[in-house]
């Protein structure tokens, strides 16, 4: 029997999240952020859980 997955929930929630407070915070005018220091480790953390989506989905894909 395969043991399938499903999609984890949790990054996918974790990069909606980040993604749209990111968008809040960034002037598109001026290109500049609200909170420079705070808004860097959120792209961080955004793209550490797009990384770990895409992992995931080629593992699955894999196998």
């Amino acid at each position: 029997m395969d043991n399938k997955k499903g999609i984890n929930l949790f990054f996918i929630f974790i990069a909606f999240t980040i993604g749209l407070t990111l968008f809040k915070h960034i002037d598109f005018k001026n290109l500049t952020l609200k909170e420079p220091a705070l808004d860097i480790l959120y792209i961080i953390v955004f793209v550490i859980s797009i990384f770990f989506i895409i992992k995931d989905n080629k593992k699955r894909t894999e196998k």
